[in-house]
């Protein structure tokens, strides 16, 4: 091997290195977001249930009240 190849394929090394660590930063920014958004989705349902638990405790009574839906 001459010292020419040699370079030429530190050069492509280099290259390569250089294009991994861009796809490592994207795909890190990329599951950064992803978690955030789950995050908001989980505050989202938490707060939903909470509404839903206050929604059925303020009414108790309501269901059983219903007279029967009529038979055909």
């Amino acid at each position: 091997m001459t010292d020419n190849d040699i370079k030429m394929r530190l050069e492509l090394l280099e290259t390569r290195i250089l294009h991994q660590d861009a796809a490592i930063d994207e795909l890190t920014r990329t599951l950064l977001s992803q978690e955030q958004l789950m995050n908001r989705q989980v505050e989202a349902i938490k707060h939903l249930e909470e509404q839903i638990r206050t929604l059925g405790s303020s009414n108790p009574g309501a269901a059983t009240n219903e007279p029967p839906p009529p038979h055909y």
